[in-house]
């Protein structure tokens, strides 16, 4: 997948499924789960912490090699358009996988 895919992903419909099970899920506010595995740099795990306000509770693991860190963080998201939102900022960092 290249860079622009990942930047397309609104437009594709990516999102729009999970938009629509998360709009199913229940009341909204809510505490969000996500979690993002980025290679092991500090510019890259900078940026994924930055996507997330001072509330949000954050933990890195480091993969056993070290090549990777797996960032979890829970938060309170007011809609599914704020996780959605939250997804696509997430997507323009290189190397980032969502899980």
């Amino acid at each position: 997948m290249s860079e622009n895919d990942n930047q397309d992903n609104s437009k594709d419909g990516t999102f729009e499924a999970l938009r629509a099970k998360l709009t199913e899920s229940g009341d909204w506010p809510k505490e969000y789960f996500f979690k993002f595995i980025i290679p092991a740099d500090n510019k890259k795990l900078a940026l994924v912490e930055a996507l997330f306000g001072p509330e949000a509770k954050v933990s890195i693991k480091q993969s056993n090699k070290g090549n990777y860190l797996s960032v979890s963080a829970k938060e309170l998201m007011l809609s599914p358009d704020r996780v959605i939102e939250r997804y696509e900022k997430a997507s323009k960092i290189k190397g980032l996988i969502a899980l």
